[in-house]
């Protein structure tokens, strides 16, 4: 499916990623939880591929659909279209197999995310979270404290027991964090591991996806019980 949509909103997610919500202007769009689009200039040849944020059913409710866009070390977004109210892009897809299944056997879900990688896994979750006694897990990555996304409504979650959170930072500095810091080991993952029949789904940088399916399945979860996000390619 091709679309032209308008840019709704674009919110500050961190100080180097954006929340853009595209205006689906009463359309229906079908997709799976942990699908991406491809998003281009309106008019444009080039599209790019960004997970939807937003399970499918946030995106039937609130009219659009949801991306993270990470910027680069100078603040620009190299996402190929503008990052403007009321501009108009061009959406290609739904694409991608790393999805959530349509009805698990498995009750136990974690998550493990990378920086901008919570997007697929994000969708994932709020769409677990309609399931009847599931226990879910998210184990969130990020270089520096401030770089967790949707980080209030995470910990809203985890406040009210629908989730269990945990947070480590890679770099130095927050003098004021508590939390985890350096790369995930075994012991920020374990705790979330509660049985061998977990369905685990991981997305991040090459090396913390290579390490956490490595430690995964040293803690006993079969590798068809971890699911980690593929390359894209265009529908």
């Amino acid at each position: 499916m091709l679309l032209t949509l308008p840019v709704r909103d674009v919110l500050p997610a961190t100080p180097r990623a954006r929340i853009v919500r595209l205006d689906l202007c009463g359309r229906e769009f079908s997709y799976l939880a942990g699908q991406a689009v491809f998003v281009g200039s309106h008019g444009g040849a080039k599209r790019k591929p960004y997970s939807i944020a937003a399970a499918p059913e946030d995106a039937r409710r609130d009219g659009w659909l949801e991306l993270l866009i990470g910027l680069d070390e100078t603040g620009k977004s190299g996402a190929g279209f503008p990052l403007d109210s009321g501009a108009l892009v061009e959406v290609e897809g739904p694409a991608g197999s790393f999805t959530f299944p349509p009805d698990p056997v498995e009750r136990r879900f974690v998550f493990i995310a990378g920086g901008t990688g919570i997007a697929p896994l994000r969708a994932m979750l709020r769409h677990a979270l309609r399931i009847p006694h599931r226990q879910i897990g998210l184990l969130y990555s990020a270089r520096t404290a401030d770089e967790f996304a949707y980080e209030n409504e995470l910990r809203t979650m985890a406040r009210e027991g629908e989730i269990e959170l945990r947070q480590t930072i890679t770099r130095g500095g927050a003098e004021d964090w508590t939390g985890s810091r350096g790369r995930i080991g075994r012991s920020e993952l374990q705790p979330l591991v509660h049985d061998r029949a977990t369905l685990c789904f991981v997305c991040g940088p090459p090396t913390l996806v290579e390490e956490t399916t490595r430690l995964l399945q040293d803690l006993g979860v079969a590798a068809e019980r971890i699911r980690v996000e593929e390359w894209v390619t265009r529908p």
